[in-house]
């Protein structure tokens, strides 16, 4: 099989796999454990949440380790959300990550409105329109940093600028563009997962800013600042640190791997544009032809692509970007995902192209 679709997950790295065995082998004690095996895994933890931190470039005690990137996201805005103390108003976008959605909709069940901002046709929010929607009571904007679908990327920086001037939260859902891009500076929480880089699923982290005083979302637990329960996957954890520091994103190859896939599209193909965005990752629709089908003849031909996010693969409608830049729900629903990785070779695009040409 011809894998692309590293958008959704990635295959763990040597390094991170064989961290992850030798650590479940070796250090299996409880991090949170008084003897010696325990203390182990505590020092593999903490020497392992420096690498996020500095990979972040924060400080360690704001890092959080999480089971997922969706619960990252929950547990971040969730906080954040209940510690302000400026009112009950949220910003975001039409087109986060369905996790970002299903913590709006708990907040909204609490009082809170959300304003959720379109993508244009470049793909990224109108920073006018984002000025425009700051209001008095706003407590908090959260924004992914690199779309999953298109691969658009927003202008974070310039968001946390706006946000940290009126004194509103503000966090970054960088589960995309974790090792791929500079992770922006000032946010007040981040959110990332292993399993995109090449290290193990169910492993990811936050950070959250120590300085901000969050309520308990569930008075009573003791793991990770009181956070979150459960005893720590250590392995995972130290294998998403090996992750960390092994993994590489080869700009130039995933360009040269775009601009081919593109130059030979068929006609009856369509390519998302935007203004800026990971050339790994490409939005394709398909004249007259629903991305579901595209994806099953694929994979007929041994080549796995997707039709969006993996967290939205039941929706009938389509995917949350493309009709949020306005493409029509027929236009959505003719959309795939084309996501290469470091195995992707040029002859598994010319292999892809033909593919997509017999359809």
């Amino acid at each position: 099989m011809i894998y692309m679709d590293y958008a959704a997950t990635s295959p763990m790295m040597r390094e991170s796999l064989e961290t992850y065995v030798e650590v479940a082998q070796r250090y299996y004690g409880n991090s949170a454990s008084l003897h010696d095996l325990g203390g182990q895994a505590f020092y593999f933890v903490q020497q392992s949440r420096e690498v996020v931190a500095q990979a972040l470039g924060v400080t360690s005690d704001g890092v959080i380790f999480t089971g997922s990137g969706t619960e990252g996201n929950l547990i971040a805005i969730l906080s954040l959300a209940l510690a302000s103390k400026k009112g009950k108003h949220i910003i975001s976008s039409q087109a986060e990550h369905t996790s970002v959605h299903a913590a709006l909709n708990t907040l909204e069940k609490k009082g809170f409105t959300v304003t959720k901002l379109p993508l244009q046709k470049d793909g990224c929010v109108d920073l006018g329109q984002l000025q425009q929607a700051i209001r008095e009571e706003t407590a908090l904007i959260t924004i992914q940093h690199v779309n999953s679908e298109i691969g658009s990327i927003q202008p974070v920086e310039k968001i946390v600028k706006m946000a940290r001037k009126s004194n509103i939260f503000c966090h970054v859902d960088c589960v995309q563009s974790f090792g791929k891009l500079a992770i922006p500076k000032g946010a007040d929480a981040i959110t990332i997962s292993a399993h995109k880089i090449g290290g193990p699923k169910g492993c990811g982290a936050i950070y959250l800013n120590p300085a901000i005083r969050v309520p308990a979302l569930t008075p009573g637990l003791t793991h990770e600042r009181g956070l979150r329960g459960g005893t720590l996957d250590t392995p995972a954890i130290v294998a998403f640190a090996a992750a960390i520091e092994n993994y590489q994103y080869e700009l130039q190859h995933y360009e040269t791997l775009r601009n081919y896939f593109e130059n030979n599209l068929p006609e009856k193909c369509q390519l998302v544009e935007c203004k800026q965005q990971l050339p790994n990752i490409c939005g394709v629709m398909m004249e007259k032809v629903e991305g579901q089908y595209v994806l099953l003849k694929l994979n007929e031909a041994g080549i796995c692509i997707s039709t969006g996010s993996a967290c939205d693969i039941h929706s009938e409608s389509g995917t949350k970007a493309i009709l949020s830049m306005g493409f029509s729900l027929e236009a959505a629903r003719q959309f795939f995902r084309i996501s290469f990785g470091p195995s992707t070779t040029l002859e598994d695009i010319v292999k892809l192209n033909i593919e997509l040409s017999n359809i």
